[in-house]
């Protein structure tokens, strides 16, 4: 019997994925890491943050990823205000700043495929989608960049062949057997975080590959699936 995924869109005004290997100035990724992505469906979903991790191990949850709109990143300095030192003293009276200079994704938008092996889980959030609810205020990276999201489509989906094929979302490099590189595409690679321990330790990093402007890359996959709607996907 054919697994099936849900598709749903999310978008906002900024987004920041943090490199963490950024420190004073820190670096965003170009779209949502699969453990961000899993934050996002833990907000939607009201799972606590302290153990939500479980829930998205990739022997259960399937989880990719599809840029929607041409990666435009912009620095924007941020004040921040020493908390630490300042005992209980109310915020508004804190007057020790620094300020940073954040990178951010301007006008980002993303669209997320799920499949989970808990079928009440998957339900759940399906319903929540559908209905354009959250448990929790959902986010892109930061919790001040509050998200929008759009219910798209319950599909089914099957295991596709390992030929040449135009692949919609971005791809785990160690899934790629070859890539047609396309003239008037832009092509960038980036090592993120793929999966998290009960401790939020990084238990997982692979090189993921993607196209700037959201378009399709050609190329022969292990792991690739045929969605119902007609995308093809590789999970992260």
């Amino acid at each position: 019997m054919p697994e099936r995924v849900i598709v749903f869109d999310v978008w906002g005004d900024y987004a920041h994925f943090r490199k963490n290997y950024s420190t004073s100035s820190p670096l965003t990724y170009s779209f949502p890491p699969r453990t961000a992505l899993s934050g996002l469906i833990g907000a939607i979903t009201g799972l606590d943050k302290a153990e939500y991790f479980r829930h998205f191990f990739k022997v259960d949850a399937k989880i990719g990823c599809k840029i929607l709109t041409p990666v435009k990143k912009v620095r924007i300095g941020v004040n921040l205000i020493d908390t630490k030192s300042t005992g209980s003293v109310k915020m508004h009276l804190i007057k020790n700043r620094t300020q940073i200079r954040f990178e951010f994704v301007k006008d980002p938008k993303y669209r997320t495929y799920f499949s989970h092996s808990d079928d009440d889980f998957y339900k759940k959030l399906r319903k929540l989608l559908i209905n354009h609810q959250s448990v929790y205020t959902p986010c892109l990276g930061l919790s001040q960049l509050v998200c929008n999201f759009a219910f798209v489509g319950d599909f089914r989906m099957k295991r596709s062949s390992e030929e040449f094929q135009t692949i919609d979302s971005v791809v785990l490099g160690k899934c790629i057997l070859e890539t047609d590189f396309e003239e008037g595409k832009e092509y960038f690679s980036e090592v993120m975080p793929c999966e998290m321990g009960e401790e939020r330790e990084v238990t997982d990093y692979s090189e993921i590959l993607f196209e700037r402007t959201g378009k399709a890359i050609r190329a022969k996959a292990k792991e690739l699936w045929a969605v119902e709607n007609g995308e093809r996907i590789v999970f992260l």
